[in-house]
């Protein structure tokens, strides 16, 4: 049987072997508290506070303003929640159509609750609108929230531009940059927003960990009440293995970026090159529009990609249908319908999405075995 070639990195990537020993070493050696005030319990804590300024140093932000938390979800869960006492009078959330699941999931909640939820298009390659992202900013906007990386097309928005419309009108925004940081040089003080969040688990960390930033004197409501952790924003013992694990990640991130970068850029776009060569009926979707370096979300016409995926497991080949957290719907992905890509495009769109683990070797078999898999399922279709 041939070896497993993994190219679904958006939804998990392989942690690495530091990592693994990093949180292996913990749950062995380093189970104190770290609330605790005794010796023991102290170094933990000075672990802890460690990987805070790695994660911190990888995103440009202060120590003191990382949250940590048990994932991505629960970071924007904070962040867009917790946030809507900063302006309590202002009933607006302004938002784009092409979000995370578990930023289009809060605002749906929100919406039933009252708030007017306002999101913004993307044209046809996923580029945001950027004049009706400015007219959404009216005085009654309580938050705005969009995301840096789709997480599907790879298509990257200028956050720093769009969030300081938003911040000129005084209206606090937040990021979803789980799929940028680790993979772009990202700045928090620079793009001036309030809040951001991350996940261990897209760059080579543990799953269970994320984090949030929260600008200095940025004052949110909690989810999770509890004890005094994390600056009580997040009540409950910290997750030790989880956090070292991630500051291992983030620290190696940092850095290698520029290495991983070259390397990846060069099998996604071999990847690309060779799949529109081989296969007439592809297409790349957002090709057109500023993406980031890993990710490719390639329609085949006509054919759906359920049964590709299945193909491609098959041949112990992993990729996906858009984001892993939507998987089992057979419906076409809400971004690229966002994007006005046509039905017959949508349902047979395959997300592939590379790391530093990749090679070209993977990238030559799978373009070596896509042509026959398509081709079997073409003659199936007719």
């Amino acid at each position: 049987m041939a070896e497993m070639i993994y190219f679904d990195n958006n939804a998990t990537t392989r942690p690495l072997p530091e990592v693994v020993a990093g949180v292996a070493a913990c749950l062995a050696q380093d189970y104190a508290n770290p609330s605790s005030v005794h010796q023991f319990g102290q170094a933990v804590r000075h672990r802890v506070e460690c990987a805070r300024a790695q994660v911190a140093s990888l995103v440009g932000a202060d120590a003191k303003e990382i949250v940590f938390t048990s994932g991505g979800t629960e970071s924007i869960n904070l962040a867009i929640r917790g946030a809507l006492g900063l302006r309590p009078n202002c009933r607006r959330i302004v938002t784009t159509a092409v979000e995370h699941s578990a930023v289009l999931r809060v605002v749906e909640h929100l919406e039933k609750e009252g708030y007017d939820i306002i999101r913004v298009g993307v044209d046809n390659a996923g580029r945001l609108d950027e004049a009706a992202w400015a007219e959404a900013l009216t005085e009654n906007a309580a938050l705005a929230t969009l995301v840096h990386v789709n997480n599907e097309t790879g298509v990257v928005f200028d956050v720093k531009a769009l969030a300081q419309t938003a911040t000129d009108r005084g209206v606090p925004v937040h990021v979803d940059a789980v799929q940028s940081a680790g993979k772009m040089p990202i700045d928090m003080h620079d793009w001036g927003v309030a809040l951001a969040s991350f996940s261990a688990h897209k760059f080579h960390g543990p799953k269970g960990t994320g984090a949030l930033y929260v600008r200095r004197r940025t004052r949110l409501t909690p989810l999770i009440l509890g004890g005094s952790q994390e600056r009580l924003l997040r009540g409950g013992t910290e997750h030790v293995p989880g956090i070292v694990g991630m500051g291992i990640a983030a620290d190696r991130a940092r850095q290698h970026r520029e290495a991983d970068v070259k390397h990846v850029a060069a099998l996604r776009d071999a990847f690309e090159a060779g799949i529109l060569e081989r296969v007439s009926f592809a297409r790349i979707n957002g090709r057109e529009a500023p993406r980031i370096h890993n990710t490719s979300n390639v329609s085949f016409e006509g054919l759906g990609a359920e049964a590709i995926l299945i193909l491609l497991s098959e041949s112990e080949v992993c990729a996906s249908a858009g984001s892993a957290c939507s998987s089992g719907s057979l419906e076409p992905s809400h971004v690229l319908l966002a994007m006005g890509i046509a039905d017959r495009f949508a349902h047979g769109a395959v997300r592939f999405s590379f790391s530093r683990f990749n090679t070209r070797e993977e990238v030559d078999r799978v373009l070596n075995l896509a042509p026959g898999l398509l081709s079997r399922l073409t003659a199936l279709s007719r």
